[in-house]
């Protein structure tokens, strides 16, 4: 990429058939979609992909499948997490031969207790930049458990030349943006923020440039991105609220299935199930998400009708 990535760069999901097999027709379908939607950028392979339940082969099929398929009509982000150094470089290679244009990666965890110290986690990173000359997006999400300190972010973007773009959503994401962006300055190309928008507002007002939310929405989350960063703070605060129950349901009742549901009652998908030990949504949590959905005119209700 030539230019700094900015904007709305969802997380695509993953489609299942009912038997749990992987749709790959569904997953060029979420594509087309979610660009018909305006995105800037898509994410795969992320948590709200699913990436903790899907085999290494299914990861290589979809990587492989969405890359080929999306034919460099947008930039493709590639998430690698792994506890294991060896294996999140490899996957990191295997990204960037197939057209990735960034990877996103934690910091290595298991568990709720077993993690690096900072230096482990630093060196994690740098055999990642080390072995990839494309942008590395540090993801710190409150999934891992891992700490993050300012610090430690800032010494990444300094020290490692990929390490240059930032998914912070822990609590007081736009404090901590905010005190990331003053400690590294130039050497950060992109901090977002993430967890459906939630606290998008906040999050631009300390900084942040874009955002990774989930797919369901982008086409009507965009516009809050577009009027802040060119100045016009009260459309984006206009925007931000219209779109706020569907951003607060989603991220506090739903998780990844709400994309999942939007998508299959529009007709993108043609199954919303997710992977056991995961369930489905209740009809009363999955009524009031369609109901917000309708609401708003969203995209993905109509994209395949």
């Amino acid at each position: 990429m030539k230019d700094a990535l900015t904007g709305i760069l969802p997380v695509a999901p993953t489609p299942f058939h009912e038997d749990g097999r992987v749709d790959e027709d569904g997953m060029r379908r979420v594509i087309d979609c979610m660009i018909d939607q305006g995105v800037d950028a898509i994410c795969i392979l992320a948590n709200y992909s699913e990436q903790f339940l899907l085999s290494d082969e299914e990861r290589a099929l979809l990587m492989r499948l969405s890359l080929e398929h999306v034919a460099g009509r947008v930039p493709m982000i590639v998430t690698i997490s792994h506890f294991s150094t060896d294996i999140v470089t490899r996957r990191a290679r295997d990204a960037q031969s197939m057209g990735a244009s960034m990877v996103m990666m934690m910091p290595p965890y298991h568990g709720s207790g077993l993690f690096p110290a900072p230096q482990g986690i630093f060196e994690h990173f740098r055999a990642v930049n080390d072995a990839i000359g494309i942008p590395i997006m540090v993801q710190d999400a409150p999934l891992s458990g891992v700490p993050l300190s300012v610090d430690l972010l800032a010494r990444l973007a300094r020290e490692l030349e990929n390490v240059s773009y930032f998914k912070i959503e822990c609590p007081f994401a736009a404090d901590k943006l905010a005190a990331l962006i003053e400690a590294a300055g130039d050497h950060i190309a992109g901090p977002f923020d993430g967890e459906e928008g939630a606290t998008l507002l906040a999050d631009l007002d300390a900084g942040a440039t874009g955002s990774m939310t989930s797919a369901m929405f982008p086409d009507k989350i965009r516009p809050i991105i577009a009027e802040h960063r060119s100045g016009n703070l009260s459309a984006a605060l206009a925007h931000w609220t219209t779109c706020l129950p569907l951003i607060n349901h989603e991220n506090r009742q739903c998780g990844l299935r709400a994309t999942k549901t939007v998508f299959m009652e529009g007709g993108v998908i043609r199954s919303d199930a997710v992977r056991h030990p995961l369930k489905p949504m209740s009809d009363r949590t999955k009524t009031r998400l369609l109901e917000l959905a309708r609401d708003l005119d969203i995209l993905a209700l109509k994209w395949g009708k």
